[in-house]
């Protein structure tokens, strides 16, 4: 759910110290003046589908790196021209436990010259000679990689193993800094720009680009690419988003933000292990991932600018000529004038701005921001984490990746039915106690019963999914109007903090399986528990003003200060919590 548009002034003519001709324009006014269109004809369906497909390419590209950056089954090459005998080659690798399993050591082998004098000797290895005594070298002649999976991945084309193997979450991590780069650039480009010239450029940045990653010569390079990648798949996602709320109608606008993207971007990440499965080279996959980004040239024009954002600009008669088109495809007919010039006086000082530094000014609005950081924070780290270990699953890699992505059907549609008649704070703390818990449980689980402890695993992400589509339209709804953009927007760049480390998250399994589970496990659970700090926002009426924020439980220093004529006299708030802000005021 995106917050109200703020209260607008339209002057298309500029200021100056005369009265003027401008156009006011508030969320209200602009609904009743659009009222016309209907709610839902042609126009708003075409609008609606065009935008939701338009999502289809983020999932794929997002979560792309799970198949691109697989590390497959590898072992110290043994060069062909190495002159041993068969015996002593199947014997060159030394065998450890992983998990439970003997298997070849992934980063040594026995030193070829010693091996090389014992097979020149006739030695026999395990008879006359006791093998795991030899001594043991590093990789010299680079890796040999099992091919029945993947035919290749950047991990196997640039060795990102064994003392690069830090390489590979580092991979993820940068595509996250684009991700994070992205969200901080692209709000502004679409305010200065517009937000169709902005989703189309960005949609065609990650398109290009991706096609470009297909020629990367090293990882150095892939990595730059990723990270531009990263700024056009966030910047053409919050593009669309805004877009649609902005020329939608309020009932539908709140389907479009809470299922339309959600599930349309779903759509895309299901369609990646299809994809994955029948094409096994990964710069192939990624070329086949690129060509789709093409097709949506003709969608330039069929999508329409945001009428609104024209007014904002003071461009009027483009917003109406947008209305007009509007109305002929619903076959309504539009007013002869659509938005109605009034004269006023210019005051000044009227408006106030506001800024970041108002996200914890007050101690009241200080503690809801740093609790919902923390939160966004945990959620994003563990949504990831989980997206991204699906090829660490026992069985299919293909297979675990679809069942993490439809996982999250359910998981948006219980959110949004819960999200429709439940208290905030319930909504939240129980999907996110119960992706904790069960991540937990995932540790009580014996190893033989894998399937089990991937089932475990699909039930934490549905429990994430769930609290991060519920976080986002419950954050909205805590924040005043005056401060809302900016605080979901910190909010949203809270996240991108916990998606670069995510990666790091699936790392520490290399060194303990069950450490990632305990951490992400304990944290999700945590930030239920954080959550439960949270004012209620259910049936309440959308703050304006940060004085009309509910009041953070246990924060009774909060001051509301109001003017009696020509003085100021400061009440002091306790209890206002639930709504019950009017009866502390005396």
């Amino acid at each position: 759910m995106t917050p109200p548009i703020k209260d607008k002034l339209f002057s298309p003519l500029g200021r100056t110290n005369n009265p003027l001709p401008i156009f006011i324009m508030t969320e209200t006014g602009y609904e009743d003046n659009t009222a016309f269109l209907g709610e839902w004809g042609p126009f708003q369906q075409m609008v609606f589908f065009l935008l939701c497909l338009s999502i289809i390419p983020n999932g794929f590209t997002g979560m792309s790196i799970v198949f691109i950056g697989d590390t497959p089954s590898h072992h110290c090459l043994i060069p062909a021209n190495a002159n041993i005998t068969g015996e002593w080659r199947n014997h060159s690798i030394p065998l450890e436990e992983e998990s439970g399993t003997i298997v070849l050591s992934k980063c040594a082998r026995y030193k070829l010259d010693v091996i090389k004098s014992f097979s020149e000797r006739g030695y026999v290895p395990g008879i006359d000679v006791n093998v795991s005594e030899i001594q043991h070298e590093t990789c010299l002649d680079g890796w040999e990689y099992d091919r029945g999976t993947y035919i290749s991945t950047i991990v196997s084309e640039w060795d990102l193993v064994c003392a690069d193997k830090w390489k590979n979450p580092l991979t993820s991590s940068v595509f996250f800094c684009g991700v994070l780069t992205g969200s901080f650039l692209s709000g502004q480009l679409s305010d200065r720009f517009g937000r169709k010239n902005v989703l189309f450029a960005t949609m065609g940045v990650q398109t290009v680009f991706t096609f470009i990653q297909v020629f990367s010569p090293s990882w150095v390079v892939f990595c730059a690419l990723s990270f531009v990648v990263g700024m056009g798949q966030i910047s053409n996602y919050v593009a669309a988003f805004v877009l649609g709320t902005e020329i939608l109608s309020p009932s539908k606008r709140i389907i479009y933000s809470t299922l339309g993207v959600c599930m349309f971007y779903t759509i895309g990440y299901t369609l990646l292990p299809a994809v994955a499965l029948f094409i096994r080279d990964w710069r192939m996959l990624m070329l086949a991932l690129s060509l789709p980004g093409f097709l949506y040239v003709p969608f330039w024009w069929f999508i329409p600018e945001s009428p609104r954002w024209l007014l904002s600009q003071g461009r009027v008669e483009e917003a109406e000529a947008i209305l007009r088109d509007a109305a002929r495809r619903n076959r309504v007919t539009a007013p002869e004038v659509i938005f109605r010039p009034v004269q006023l006086e210019p005051k000044a000082g009227k408006l106030v701005a506001h800024n970041i530094c108002d996200l914890v000014r007050s101690s009241n609005i200080r503690w809801v921001s740093i609790t919902l950081w923390l939160v966004w924070t945990i959620l994003s780290i563990g949504y990831f984490a989980l997206s991204l270990n699906t090829s660490n699953l026992a069985g299919s890699s293909y297979l675990n990746c679809f069942l993490s992505a439809a996982i999250e059907v359910p998981a948006y549609t219980m959110a949004w039915l819960m999200f429709r008649c439940c208290p905030r704070r319930l909504c939240l703390f129980s999907t996110l106690f119960l992706g904790g818990v069960v991540l937990l449980c995932i540790n009580l689980i014996p190893p033989n019963l894998s399937s089990v402890s991937t089932a475990l695993e699909m039930l934490g992400k549905f429990g994430v999914t769930a609290a991060f589509s519920i976080v986002y339209a419950y954050t909205a709804e805590l924040y005043p109007t005056v401060v809302r953009n900016t605080a979901i927007g910190a909010c949203s760049m809270a996240s991108r903090v916990g998606s670069i480390s995510a990666p790091y998250f699936i790392y520490l399994g290399g060194c303990s399986k069950s450490l990632p589970y305990i951490l992400m496990g304990s944290l999700t659970a945590l930030s239920g528990l954080l959550s439960l700090l949270l004012p209620e926002s259910h049936r309440m009426p959308l703050p304006d003003a940060i004085t009309h924020m509910q009041t953070f439980p246990g924060d009774t220093t909060q001051l509301v200060k109001k003017a009696r004529g020509t003085g100021v006299i400061i009440h002091e708030l306790y209890n206002c919590t639930d709504g019950k802000r009017d009866q502390c005021i005396n």
